[in-house]
């Protein structure tokens, strides 16, 4: 399997390299060249089989002979026996047809999980191949830094920077991040939003001269393409659970950064029937502006009740964009170009295209509110304020009864008290057990001003072997 940019200018890779370089040097993302398609014979003959069985099955033909299937299979069954669900994604019915799919069983309490607990592992077995030391830069916007963080501190020939926005996580985000102590994990809260957290990062992966030749930036964020195709397999294990591949399934996605629906947007393109996806945002809705107007326009970022979605800037859209204009990678280039400058559109045809697939919603904080309130007067299940926003825009936008609708639940709901407690119901989520004591562990982060410059001489001073 080979690798290649969604601008067109660099060179094709296979999986390792992939894995290590995150952002193409002609400042694109990699996708695969051609994508695995299965069968319905297929996909019908994986019923009954475990969520890592599953996952081999699917992410496999991704790695091909980069890692031999023993190892691979091996790394996956380490991966998801730590979730704390037999099930891994348990599926749990609001009404008829209507399900959430819980992807927050992980370690970390966030969908993220999936992808970067297989990533660090990812990582330590090719680096360990390599004899190679990498340094990871990563922004989040809540959830990736904690995920990133757990997936990747007990990498040996790993130091992991990750950037959030000061004050614009929630408490027991900023806490997951900060309180994981360790030689090699530094965590930076930038006095800025997440856009110039990910700018920082994109930046510093198309110019690495801070770092003195002595070693390179590896990626965990969604540019990385091991986080997209760990999260394709969850389209499949939902779709298994509820008929298929007999029957189609529709997905309302809670999305900011674009590349949890576009792993199921490639799900479709791999064989797996699915009428419909459905785009969640909150009021930072660039993504629904676009899909509901074909109008694409960076505004003003707003703070929300839905941090993890408070991104205007959607790196992975460009996936969609690059197979939207026939793989044409000059063509994306010049449209992001002229994005920069201010609100651009593409052909009619080409939009038209995307809306076959694709319908949208933006949630704003009291809709977001009323939806938890709602759903847990009428089910005793309690919804994160990202879940409920695609629970809402789910009921919103559904093109048919018949088929069943699946929300994925990103995150628990004990992440974020603050918009439980204003949804008005007196219930306060518990954290998991072996979180319990979370508030009374150390924390350690470092404050920096929202310069390139200053970030960028913070971490070459304090790597390992800086």
């Amino acid at each position: 399997m080979r690798y290649i940019s969604t601008r067109g200018d660099a060179p094709a890779l296979g999986f390792e390299d992939v894995l290590l370089t995150g952002l193409a040097i002609d400042g694109g993302l990699y996708v695969p060249e051609s994508l695995p398609h299965f069968s319905i014979e297929e996909i019908r003959s994986w019923r009954g089989l475990s969520y890592s069985e599953l996952a081999f099955n699917v992410m496999h033909p991704f790695v091909d002979d980069a890692i031999p299937a023993d190892d691979f299979r091996a790394m996956l069954e380490d991966t998801y026996k730590e979730f704390a669900h037999q099930a891994v994604a348990p599926l749990v019915q609001l009404d008829t047809n209507e399900w959430v799919m819980e992807l927050f069983r992980g370690p970390t309490l966030a969908f993220k999980d999936f992808a970067l607990q297989l990533l660090g592992r990812l990582l330590d077995y090719v680096l360990e191949k390599r004899k190679q030391h990498v340094v990871i830069m990563g922004a989040t916007s809540g959830d990736t830094g904690s995920a990133a963080i757990e997936g990747c501190r007990r990498c040996e020939h790993v130091d992991i920077f990750i950037l959030h926005p000061h004050e614009r996580v929630s408490e027991v985000q900023r806490r997951q991040m900060t309180t994981v102590l360790g030689d090699n994990i530094h965590n930076i809260a930038v006095r800025g939003n997440f856009d110039d957290c990910q700018r920082m990062v994109k930046e510093s992966f198309g110019d690495q001269s801070f770092l003195g030749g002595k070693t390179q930036l590896a990626a965990v964020n969604s540019i990385n393409w091991a986080r997209i195709m760990a999260q394709i397999v969850y389209y499949f294990h939902a779709s298994l659970a509820l008929g298929g591949p007999d029957r189609s399934l529709a997905f309302s996605v809670p999305t900011g950064n674009f590349g949890d629906i576009f792993a199921g947007y490639l799900a479709k393109k791999m064989g797996l029937p699915i009428s419909q996806l459905v785009i969640a945002t909150n009021r930072n809705d660039i993504l629904h502006r676009f899909m509901s107007g074909n109008r694409y326009e960076q505004h003003q970022l707003e703070h929300t009740l839905s941090p993890s979605m408070d991104i205007m800037v959607s790196s992975n859209f460009e996936r969609l964009l690059f197979d939207l204009h026939g793989r044409d990678g000059a063509l994306v280039k010049d449209l992001l170009e002229r994005a920069q400058q201010g609100p651009v559109s593409i052909e009619d045809y080409r939009w038209r295209h995307a809306r076959k697939l694709f319908d949208s919603d933006a949630v704003d904080d009291k809709l977001t509110c009323d939806t938890i309130r709602e759903v847990f007067e009428r089910n005793e299940y309690l919804l994160d304020p990202h879940t409920a926003i695609g629970v809402r825009a789910a009921r919103n936008c559904r093109r048919d009864p018949a088929v069943p609708m699946v929300t994925l639940g990103t995150a628990h709901p004990a992440k974020f008290p603050d918009a439980i407690a204003e949804s008005g119901l007196s219930i306060k989520p518990e954290l998991p057990v072996h979180m319990a004591d979370l508030f009374e562990r150390e924390e350690r982060c470092s404050v920096l001003e929202n310069d390139l410059s200053v970030v960028q001489s913070f971490i070459a001073d304090h790597w390992k072997h800086a």
